[in-house]
């Protein structure tokens, strides 16, 4: 991604007001991706990709990572913004995992809404879920207003 702003949306960015949705989608999680992104980030935690370790860690299931969540839940507002380095500060916390069925995997859905407007910065809440369960709390991106 280029370091400059795309012009058009540094202008949307300043005309934002607390409470607009500037982004949203719907991420499916299947076990390949989990087994991916193990691989890209390192951690084999069997927990991740092996039904009968879940089952004995006590587990409801095969449980996505959570920074892959994490990671999922902040790039939904990248393309809003038009250059990733906008972002200053982000932090989440990790209320409920995200179940990823053998068969049907799992939805990952985001919302991103502005949740707090400054003259230099302004705070997007994320609204992360699976299924009808909120899996991450307190998701906040912080980002500078212009680039």
């Amino acid at each position: 991604m280029s370091s400059s702003t795309n012009p058009n949306t540094a202008t949307a960015a300043n005309a934002v007001a607390v409470g607009d949705v500037v982004a949203e989608r719907t991420v499916h999680l299947t076990r390949e991706s989990l087994v991916r992104y193990a691989g890209a980030s390192g951690d084999f935690n069997p927990i991740h990709y092996r039904d009968d370790v879940a089952e004995r860690m006590g587990l409801p299931g095969v449980l996505a990572h959570g920074m892959l969540t994490m990671g999922l839940a902040v790039e939904t507002v990248v393309p809003w913004l038009g250059d990733a380095g906008r972002i200053v500060d982000y932090g989440v916390r990790f209320t409920r995992p995200v179940v990823v069925d053998a068969e049907s995997g799992a939805d990952v859905v985001v919302a991103a809404t502005v949740g707090q407007v400054d003259d230099e910065f302004l705070r997007i809440d994320l609204t992360v879920s699976a299924g009808e369960t909120t899996v991450l709390g307190k998701a906040q991106v912080r980002v500078r207003r212009d680039g």
